[in-house]
């Protein structure tokens, strides 16, 4: 007989006005923060974070922002310890002036290099990006 791992699902999201929301609900007062979600919470702080401080270095602002990310936590095989396993992160921003196809994807590949939080997470994110 095989045991179940067991499995937990998060979902973080920046709103546009500023919020922050796991699931359906405002995650408010900061005690109903799992870590979890603050971890996402990080990662998409930093990532705009990121994204601003290599827009700013190319003269592009970043304007209204929004991001959902996920995880799944597990147990990892090799020492059965509980760990994230899977991150996704999608990321939608507007920049003045726009940019080409070819000039986003050079900014992306800054802001994800850039952004600490996402290169200290052993479950590499997976970014989904839509700037405009």
């Amino acid at each position: 007989m095989t045991a179940r791992t067991k499995e937990l699902r998060f979902e973080t999201r920046l709103e546009p006005d500023g919020r922050f929301c796991a699931g359906s609900e405002e995650l408010l007062p900061p005690e109903a923060w799992h870590a979890e979600d603050l971890v996402l919470a990080g990662l998409i702080k930093c990532s705009f974070a990121s994204l601003r401080h290599s827009a700013g270095r190319i003269g592009v602002s970043v304007g209204a922002a929004t991001a959902v990310a996920r995880c799944t936590v597990t147990r990892r095989d090799e020492d059965g310890r509980f760990a994230f396993s899977t991150v996704e992160v999608e990321l939608a921003a507007t920049l003045e002036p726009a940019l080409d196809e070819a000039r986003r994807g050079e900014l992306v590949e800054r802001a994800e290099r850039g952004c600490f939080v996402g290169a200290s997470l052993t479950a590499k994110p997976q970014y989904t990006w839509r700037l405009s």
